[in-house]
């Protein structure tokens, strides 16, 4: 299956840490490099270009400076490409003059982006939830397919893997990355015996003691099940996946919500994102908060674990 020749070689396992609003920062950004994940962030956890781009220089510098540590895997960001994205153009300018290895796009596969990134040698992964925006994706050149499907955090499709994948197989040829309740490292072998290439685990990096999560909101991950994601439109204006004791905390009433007409809540102190905590459903698998070097390790354990499960699966015919 295929990567590209910049990842290609560089992973110890074949997952990404996927760039988490509010989350992702340069300490869990470089452990996970460092144990030969992929690391990323949200250019817009930063509240300016220039603090963009003063993490951007921290990651590089700590991960060897120039070149770049050859033992670590590459690292990425993720750029809104969307119109209400007043920096994109001064963020875009940032990713390149650092040359990012990998960019994570969302809300919009736009040609200009991926030729920008293309132009210094970087590569284009762009995520999607439905087959349509994936062949919209393939057609502005990106490198790989994120199918955000059915049980990933935040905004989050209804669709299976098992539909999605093949469907994104039959009409692009590059990387396809699988991201939905991803927390451990068997599931990460079925996203490969499913037919991605990379695995995309978001919420399972939350609980992590390099998030810049705050405690609680990592304590109710390690506390949670599947049971307790609720998926619906009334957090952020966009059907999404959110923790319902969050909810609960924040004195709403999970089952009584509306979409609200500026996505608010009446209050300053209750916010999607900040005080409204996404995760996907894969929370039922995630019972502590170890390092991200820890977690790591664990995930490759259990991947090839996995693995020769499946060899004794056919040794037994």
């Amino acid at each position: 299956m295929p990567l590209p020749n910049l990842l290609d070689g560089r992973l110890t396992l074949p997952a990404i840490a996927a760039p988490m609003f509010l989350v992702s920062g340069p300490d869990l950004v470089v452990e996970t490099c460092r144990s030969g994940l992929v690391g990323t962030f949200p250019a817009l956890n930063q509240r300016t270009t220039s603090g963009y781009i003063d993490w951007l220089q921290e990651v590089r510098a700590r991960l060897g400076g120039d070149p770049p540590d050859t033992d670590a895997a590459p690292y990425g960001i993720n750029l809104v490409v969307h119109r209400s994205n007043a920096r994109l153009d001064a963020d875009l300018k940032a990713t390149v003059d650092n040359e990012v290895p990998l960019v994570i796009t969302s809300l919009g596969a736009v040609n200009e982006v991926v030729d920008a990134v293309h132009g210094y040698g970087g590569i284009v992964f762009h995520d999607v939830t439905n087959t349509h925006h994936a062949r919209k994706a393939a057609e502005a050149g990106v490198d790989g397919i994120i199918a955000v499907c059915s049980g990933a955090g935040g905004h989050a499709s209804t669709l299976s893997a098992f539909a999605l994948i093949p469907e994104i197989r039959r009409i692009f040829g590059g990387t396809i990355i699988l991201g939905g309740g991803l927390s451990t490292g068997r599931h990460i072998a079925a996203a490969r015996l499913l037919g991605a290439d990379l695995a995309y685990l978001g919420t399972r990096f939350i609980a992590t003691t390099e998030s810049l999560a705050p405690a609680g909101q990592k304590r109710m991950i390690v506390d949670s099940d599947a049971a307790d994601i609720l998926y619906t439109p009334a957090v952020s204006g966009v059907n999404g996946n959110f923790l319902r004791p969050s909810l609960v905390a924040n004195g709403l009433d999970p089952e009584a919500l509306s979409r609200p007409e500026k996505y608010d809540f009446g209050t300053g102190d209750v916010k999607a994102w900040k005080t409204i905590w996404a995760a996907g459903q894969g929370v039922g698998s995630i019972a502590d908060i170890p390092s991200a070097a820890e977690l790591c390790t664990r995930l490759s354990q259990e991947y090839h674990a996995a693995l020769a499960g499946i060899v004794d699966l056919q040794a037994c015919g």
